[in-house]
């Protein structure tokens, strides 16, 4: 769940210890200080006083100090701050009630106990394997950075350049984050924590915002993506597997033993613990999945292939060496992370579960059981959008069999890639539309693409009017194209005319726009004025005039508010299409027009809010 919406889900108090860490961050005159400062001086500089969006802003110019500041909570050893960000990095573990923390972190706790005893156990046999050697080396060197403080009578702890020679040590080890934790953990004691503790020290360090009301835990998304890179972490889990499933049985195969993973898993069990012991990216596909003495250039081949091949990935991945088109690739695959789009309407998604849970076999268990997600969840398009699931994460989570089963079901062809073919299946073109009509508004062609939306630009004013035309319908008000013709001459056609009585309308016109705020009000007035005087001579009465837009610079409004002949509203067209949502979920039957008579720039919080009652 992005920020925004998250910052929605709390109150001002539960917001307080995230704003402060934010606050305390800009007033050490970050590295964006300048660009923070612009954007707070819109409002009153204060960023208490800013709207979720100003807040999100500010947290995405300062990613790199958060980052940092978590970093250095790492040498507070009583933490278990590894752990706890291990357990709410993962796919789905975004949002979860305190009592869902619990037991995932009891889990976590009984798994590590368990696994330690084990390791210690294997450190402290005869075995002389390289590996093992490595293993060793690291664990003296966090036995001598935990107790050297002894000697000089002082508390336990690892600094924080301890700490830093340490991760150097670990990353030129190629130990994972499991390995590292095991090792830590045999020597410092895990011991289990309160939970409500836990909780209240991720809220201070601002990893988390918990609703007391509702018990209920919040990462958002972008702070996910700082937690990830203090973890060394370059993607996402479920981005990862579907790299993962990319590979040969044999490459994964190598990695697991590397990682000291049980070798009687089957290539699923595998991969799936792979992505839970934390190994990097980069040294998987640089040398883990690798035979030992590989030359460079049957490595670049494979990556090469892997890409172009296996991936379908049709932008060029550019990189003179092997580390540097890795970089890339990763910098590509972080990119469609953070893309909201996925590829097919609400409506689609919603239908594509249904069938997979009638298609698959255990098809929720296996799901919920991926992503962790508590059992009564329930796994409906709107909900597993909050967790950051998508469509096509869904279909990379089926095993191939099992993917082609369900394409020959449902008769979707097996040719080509499988995911795009169900996704494609599944588009729903009229909703898709709809659902990127902000995007169609901005002339957003790039968005569009990527969404699966094939369109000239040529054609996005024409489409912006009839997706208008489509929710003012939606709304139930009439929108009567025969009058339109009616009231229009050779130089003059209104966009949209809704008929109210029998001579009593509203006309609407529609502004989509690349640039950032429509502000051309003298030739707007103009256009209206003239729809207006042909509507009056005919003796239709203009009730209310509409211009709908991306957005409106504050000249405009300002403006528009001291025209008092047009009686001129302003809607964005983000604005509308969330009074449209809202009321499709609301239980009116008719909707009030009145909630579109009273302000100059219809405020879209107080209008959901009315129709949300």
């Amino acid at each position: 769940m992005k920020l925004i919406d998250v910052l929605n889900q709390v109150n001002s108090f539960e917001k307080n210890s995230f704003l402060r860490i934010i606050d305390n961050i800009i007033s050490t005159k970050p590295k964006n200080f300048k660009q923070i400062d612009k954007l707070l001086s819109q409002i009153d500089g204060q960023l208490k006083n800013a709207d979720h969006k100003s807040v999100a802003d500010v947290l995405g110019l300062i990613e790199e100090e958060c980052g940092m500041l978590i970093s250095e909570e790492f040498t507070n050893t009583v933490s278990q701050l590894d752990l706890l960000i291990d357990i709410i990095i993962r796919d789905g573990n975004s949002i979860m009630k305190r009592e869902w923390l619990l037991k995932l972190y009891e889990k976590e706790i009984k798994n590590i106990k368990s696994k330690t005893k084990e390791f210690a156990a294997l450190l402290d046999s005869d075995v002389e394997e390289p590996r093992i050697r490595d293993y060793r080396i690291y664990q003296e060197c966090v036995k001598t950075a935990y107790v050297n403080d002894l000697k000089n009578n002082q508390e336990k702890k690892i600094t924080r350049d301890e700490q830093s020679i340490l991760n150097s040590l670990s990353d030129g080890l190629e130990l994972s984050h499991e390995e590292v934790k095991l090792i830590n953990y045999s020597v410092i004691p895990l011991v289990k924590l309160d939970i409500d503790e836990v909780i209240k020290y991720l809220t201070k360090i601002g990893v988390i915002l918990y609703s007391r009301k509702n018990h209920q835990v919040f990462v958002p998304d972008e702070v996910v993506s700082i937690l990830r890179k203090v973890r060394g972490k370059e993607l996402l889990d479920k981005t990862f597997r579907r790299v993962l499933r990319q590979l040969k049985d044999s490459q994964i195969n190598l990695l697991a033993k590397k990682h000291n993973i049980d070798r009687k898993l089957d290539i699923n069990g595998k991969i799936k613990e792979i992505i839970k012991e934390g190994i990097s990216f980069r040294t998987a596909l640089l040398n883990g999945i690798h035979k030992e003495g590989t030359k460079k250039s049957d490595k670049r081949t494979f990556l090469n292939e892997l890409i172009e091949k296996k991936l379908e990935i049709t932008e060029h991945i550019k990189g003179t060496s092997l580390e540097m088109k890795l970089e890339n690739l990763v910098r590509y695959l972080e990119g469609k992370e953070k893309d909201g789009s996925i590829s097919i309407s609400m409506g689609g998604y919603e239908k594509l579960i249904i069938d997979l849970s009638k298609g698959i076999s255990k098809f929720e268990k296996m799901l919920r059981d991926e992503f962790e997600l508590e059992e009564n969840t329930s796994l409906d398009a709107k909900k597993l959008l909050m967790y950051n699931i998508k469509p096509a994460d869904i279909l990379y989570l089926l095993p191939s069999e099992q993917l082609k089963g369900f394409c020959k079901k449902y008769e979707v062809s097996t040719r080509g890639n499988e995911v795009l073919n169900v996704l494609e299946k599944y588009k729903d073109s009229e909703n898709l539309f709809l659902e990127n009509y902000s995007s169609i508004a901005h002339r957003d062609l790039n968005h569009l693409t990527e969404n699966g939306i094939g369109i000239k630009e040529s054609e996005l004013g024409i489409k912006f009017e009839e997706l208008t035309k489509s929710l003012f319908v939606k709304l139930g008000f009439s929108v009567d194209e025969a009058l339109r013709k009616v009231l229009s001459d050779n130089k003059n056609k209104a966009d949209i005319i809704i008929r109210l009585k029998e001579n009593e309308i509203m006309i609407v016109e529609c502004k989509s726009i690349k640039e950032k705020g429509y502000n051309k009000y003298s030739s707007v007035s103009r256009q209206v004025k003239a729809y207006k005087n042909l509507a009056e001579k005919k003796d239709y009465k203009v009730v209310k005039t509409f211009i709908i837009a991306p957005e409106f610079t504050d000249d405009f409004v300002n403006e528009c508010g001291l025209d008092y002949e047009l009686n001129l509203s302003l809607i964005t067209a983000d604005t509308l299409f969330k009074i449209y949502e809202s009321f499709k979920e609301s239980s009116l039957e008719e909707f009030p027009l009145t909630l579109l008579l009273r302000d100059v720039l219809i405020n879209k919080e107080r209008v959901v809010s009315a129709i949300s009652k």
